[in-house]
């Protein structure tokens, strides 16, 4: 197979077109850390190009047409975008796909707690990662508190420079000898990923409090809550937990009017603080947290903003849950994209039935927009050269992931590859074909088989990444235009269905 560099397809104009979406992904990923950020960020976008939520349209008389444009949000952590096409729905769609989670440590319901005069965050890791890459780096808190009386409370903590940042402590190399001969995946245990949150404590004295009763001044919000929490600690149990909790605890009502159990109807995530960079003195790629799988997101939203005159109805699906295996109400394998197409159906002027809706399913395509691993020179001996995929290479296509004997994989029809390359030659994509790394040594999945259970015709096709699930994840910046490139080409030009 000739290999082709996608840099050295470029012109100057392209070349500027290439650096121009990549600034404009760099702004999305710096406000996407979390599923519930993304949304809100993809919203605000495609509200902007006139699309109308799914919801709102739903019990009226309009019947939607070609070139309508709907959207659907599921819980605030995946959504659906269609493009009304041409011909009928019945007749299949071309749908985009890809997740918008990624991995990272979440804040468990009972977390705040001290320890020898330092206030901790107890976390659970969430999806595959290495657990040292946490420890000793700058993170930052991100997400939801909703109170009981309906009220959310958006936390975002470490991002801006006057920030205070977060950290998992680690180890001094002087008294490391024991921790530097265990396994790399026992280095770091996972109860030992929790969060530093603070270290002074929160001590009011009683002249403090009689001269701020003389002068009839009072005491902050939260520091009367902390006041009245250590009390009625110390009347239950007779024990009192710290005075450095109880000092984040004065905060935390101060700033936001949480109080501790309000941790129990919390989302925070912890996240490598910190913006997306240029990485390399050529600025060719992009350093950042959150390409697995947000590099192919956002493609794919772009994709589907700037289509035209489709003749199958357009889909992006961006979803949450994959990197835990899909699962849950916000994961693909949900019944909520199946009641969207369900719902968007009833608004066309064929309606709804059940056996359209299959057939529609049935007869769509789709490209399983996830990333592949990177062949890293480094650690060549984990990859098969011929059956990598590189950076600069183009769009990557998956016949198949799994692992090892293909198991838990889609695996694409033959004839489904071949008209999309058929496309792809006529728009001059630059694509390339990747296997996650060698047969025996792992592998991987992404939400392709999922929908292919309709018995649609679905392949991966996603962006090559170097240090993928890392807190820091690069990829290259013209594989991001080409990963556009090929999914507006794939919009445009897919006419294809089982026989």
């Amino acid at each position: 197979m000739n290999r082709i560099n996608a840099w050295t397809t470029y012109n100057a104009t392209q070349l500027k077109a290439v650096d121009k979406f990549a600034d404009q992904y760099k702004v999305f990923l710096d406000n996407s850390k979390t599923e519930r950020e993304a949304i809100d960020t993809i919203v605000n976008e495609i509200e902007a190009a006139g699309y109308r939520e799914l919801n709102t349209l739903i019990g009226g008389k309009t019947k939607l047409k070609k070139g309508d444009k709907v959207y659907s949000v599921w819980m605030n952590k995946s959504i659906a975008m269609f493009q009304i096409g041409s011909d009928p729905m019945e007749a299949g769609m071309n749908i985009l796909g890809a997740h918008i989670d990624s991995p990272r440590l979440d804040v468990k319901q009972n977390p705040l707690y001290e320890d020898s005069q330092i206030a901790y965050l107890d976390t659970h890791y969430y999806g595959g990662i290495k657990k040292y890459q946490y420890v000793a780096m700058p993170l930052a808190i991100h997400g939801v508190i909703v109170k009981t009386d309906g009220t959310t409370v958006q936390l975002n903590v470490g991002e801006d420079e006057d920030d205070p940042v977060f950290f998992v402590s680690d180890l001094l190399i002087h008294l490391a000898q024991d921790q530097m001969a265990k396994k790399a995946s026992n280095v770091i245990e996972g109860e030992a990923l929790d969060l530093i949150v603070g270290n002074r404590p929160f001590v009011i004295e009683k002249d403090e409090k009689e001269k701020a009763a003389k002068k009839n001044t009072k005491l902050s919000a939260g520091e009367q809550y902390a006041i009245d929490a250590e009390k009625a600690e110390k009347d239950e149990s007779g024990k009192l937990s710290g005075a450095v909790k109880r000092g984040i605890v004065a905060i935390l009502n101060d700033l936001y009017g949480i109080t501790e159990d309000d941790f129990i109807s919390a989302e925070l995530e912890i996240v490598p603080a910190g913006k997306a960079r240029d990485a390399g003195f050529d600025r060719s790629m992009i350093l950042g947290y959150g390409h697995d799988d947000r590099v192919c997101a956002y493609p794919s939203m772009r994709a589907i903003l700037d289509v035209k005159n489709v003749k199958r109805t357009s889909c992006c699906i961006l979803v949450d849950k994959e990197e835990i295996g899909s699962v849950g109400a916000t994961g693909m394998r949900s019944h909520f994209f199946e009641n969207a197409v369900a719902e968007l159906m009833n608004l066309t002027k064929e309606g709804y039935n059940d056996l359209a809706l299959r057939r529609c399913l049935a007869n769509s395509c789709m490209l399983s927009s996830d990333v592949n691993a990177g062949f890293d020179p480094s650690y060549a001996s984990c990859f098969e050269k011929k059956n990598a995929s590189y950076l600069g290479g183009g769009l990557v296509f998956s016949k198949f992931t799994g692992s090892r004997g293909k198991s838990g994989s889609n695996d694409a029809n033959a004839e489904f590859i071949a008209e999309i390359r058929k496309a792809y030659e006529k728009d001059k994509i630059v694509y390339q074909t990747a296997e996650l790394g060698k047969v025996d040594v792992g592998g991987g999945g992404t939400i392709a088989y999922i929908l292919a259970l309709y018995g649609m015709n679905v392949i991966d096709a996603g962006v090559a990444v170097l240090n993928m699930h890392a807190p820091w994840e690069a990829i290259s910046k013209a594989d991001l235009y080409e990963a556009y490139r090929g999914y507006v080409s794939f919009l445009q030009n897919i006419d294809f269905r089982n026989e």
